[in-house]
Parts: structure tokens; sequence; C-alpha cells
């Protein structure tokens, strides 16, 4: 391979812990999303209903979810849509920005979310935390931890 003055290729061993990371990430995804396809959900479904679960009163401003999740506000635009026709979640205006909406989980939504939950801890649990020891997992975290944080102090976010 031609190298550019000053670019710093990968060493062997980086391009290792890239590539495994990569694998891990994209399997995982894969494995995951497999598992709640019997519910009828995919992981960016999953993923709504959890935040919408975990916020006050069960509602997000749309702008939040979308940036919680990592998507633009068109795609979670169609992403609720298809949620609401399934009934999980509904939009509600915002009474202090009439151009605000907010993404609220219905009761049919937080019955779903009580049934699946508990599978996909399971599946997590099956596919990531148990083939890893309690030691693993610690280094893991501690290494993930800055990218993480220099990832969301780069979207402006904590």
């Amino acid at each position: 391979m031609d190298t550019d003055i000053g670019t710093r290729w990968l060493s062997d061993a980086e391009q290792r812990a890239w590539r495994t990371h990569l694998d891990v990430s994209r399997l995982l995804t894969h494995q995951l999303e497999r598992d709640l396809q019997p519910f009828g959900l995919t992981m960016n479904d999953y993923e709504i209903l959890v935040h919408l679960s975990e916020s006050e009163d069960q509602r997000m401003r749309m702008s939040d979810l979308a940036a919680a999740t990592l998507q633009s506000k068109s795609r979670l635009s169609h992403q609720i849509t298809r949620m609401e026709k399934a009934e999980l979640v509904r939009r509600e205006h915002c009474d202090s920005d009439k151009r605000g909406l907010f993404a609220v989980l219905t009761e049919q939504g937080w019955t779903v979310m009580r049934r699946v939950a508990p599978h996909h801890v399971e599946s997590v649990r099956q596919h990531f935390i148990d083939l890893l020891s309690p030691e693993e997992l610690a280094a893991l975290h501690q290494a993930l931890a800055p990218v993480a944080e220099h990832l969301h102090r780069r979207r402006g976010r904590p």
C-alpha cells in the first residue's frame, strides 16, 4: 500500500483491535436485532421505547429523541409514524412551543416494553455479558469510556 507522508497507519495490533471492534459491533447488533424480531420490533424501536420509558412522564421532545438515538429528525419522524401505527407511541404538541412535538409512550408501548425487556436483557447477557469475566467487563468499560466521552463531546452532548 502506498503511504502518504504523515499518515499514521495502524500497526498490526491496532488493526486487529479495530477490526475486532467492528466485527463485534456489527455482529452483536445483528444478533440483538434478530432476537427482537419475534416481538415485531427493531433495535431502533426498542431504543426509542427505552428512552421514552426512562424519561419523565414517558415523553421526550422529538428533537431530543432524535439526538439521543443518533437519527435525523426526518428519519425519526418516519420511525415514530410506524410506531404510532403499532400504537406504541403517540405524538403530542408542545404547549410552550407550537412547532415542538413530543413522542409519548402509550400504555400499549409500556406493555410491550415490559414484555420484551426481559428477553432483550437475556439476549445481551447470552451474546455479550456472560462471555466476559467481571474483570474483563471492567477493563472493557475502562478502555471504551474515554472513546465514548470524546465522541459525546464532539457531538456537543454529555
